[in-house]
């Protein structure tokens, strides 16, 4: 009996079951982005970053997927010509016949996403989302943090200061609130952050006591500053985020206990992929009856490359 081969269109579907594009936020514009439905797909390549070396190293390994974390777009566009750096990797896709989906946002949230895998990949027990999606918050509880009653931004989104309790594992929504089995100091947290990373120049930050024992974590893989409010709330000790930048770190530290791990970005998100690479051949073999390989780049997309 002849193996089924699965089309993008098969694959697609099973990938926004598992990541609905509805789960997005509203800015973002996740998806297929290049590919046809009825191409075949017997070889799937996953990268944090669609850029001219995963591109091509994709097409070079025969996939007829990849699969990014990051749009290729952030923005809309007029023009997908090959003379710029976007419209050539379109071009390059579409003559290999190498599709692309980028699951943004919608696996940020997603039940199994990022924060779920970077739980995991610390070692925490999973207590639920950080930031409960819209229509699951009544199902949520708050933890009490001192120095959040006058906290402007906690007030600007306190749409978001509703959060888990113990019983909303595999509930969706940004980030996760986890705990250790046993507390540990800030310092080797962080060195267990910096070890479930991957290697990049990029250093890795702490804000803190580093002797501060921490119990309770909230994490928010990728750009996380925007929710410094949420992370308090949660009753945490730590936020392990990115892209933290110096007034509002400096702003909490001041107003709240919470300590903070500020990792590279790229580095935390691809902690996603290895929880992708269990659960999306796992869906197609039950749905089709058939599945595909997966790879996982080992190209680092961190942009910055020395430390001084």
């Amino acid at each position: 009996m002849t193996a089924k081969i699965l089309s993008l269109g098969d694959v697609v579907r099973v990938l926004e079951d598992l990541y609905p594009l509805e789960y997005a936020e509203e800015w973002d514009e996740p998806g297929l982005i290049v590919g046809d439905v009825n191409w075949p797909v017997q070889k799937i390549y996953c990268a944090v970053d669609p850029t001219e070396l995963t591109v091509e190293d994709a097409i070079r390994q025969g996939a007829q997927l990849m699969i990014v974390h990051h749009p290729l777009y952030f923005k809309a566009t007029h023009t997908v010509a090959g003379s710029t750096f976007r419209g050539h990797l379109v071009t390059r896709l579409i003559e290999n016949h190498c599709g692309l989906w980028v699951g943004h946002t919608n696996v940020d949230s997603a039940p199994r996403g990022q924060g779920v895998a970077c739980v995991e990949a610390l070692g925490l027990r999973d207590c639920g989302p950080l930031v409960p999606r819209k229509g699951d918050q009544q199902h949520s509880v708050s933890h009490n943090a001192p120095g959040n009653e006058g906290n402007e931004h906690h007030e600007q989104n306190s749409v978001h200061a509703v959060h888990t309790n113990d019983h909303n594992s595999g509930a969706a929504g940004l980030g996760r609130v986890g705990e250790l089995d046993s507390p540990v100091s800030l310092a080797d947290f962080a060195r267990r952050v910096s070890e479930a990373l991957p290697a990049t120049a990029s250093p890795i930050q702490v804000s803190g006591d580093v002797d501060r024992q921490i119990s309770r974590v909230a994490v928010l893989p990728g750009s996380g500053d925007s929710e410094i409010a949420a992370a308090a709330a949660s009753g945490a000790q730590v936020y392990v985020t990115s892209d933290l930048r110096h007034h509002p770190v400096l702003d909490a530290r001041q107003e709240t206990d919470l300590a903070f791990i500020n990792t590279p970005h790229a580095a935390i998100e691809k902690l996603v992929f290895p929880l992708m690479m269990q659960d999306v051949p796992t869906a197609l073999e039950k749905r089709y009856g058939a599945s595909v390989d997966m790879e996982l780049t080992d190209i680092n997309t961190d942009p910055w490359n020395m430390r001084v």
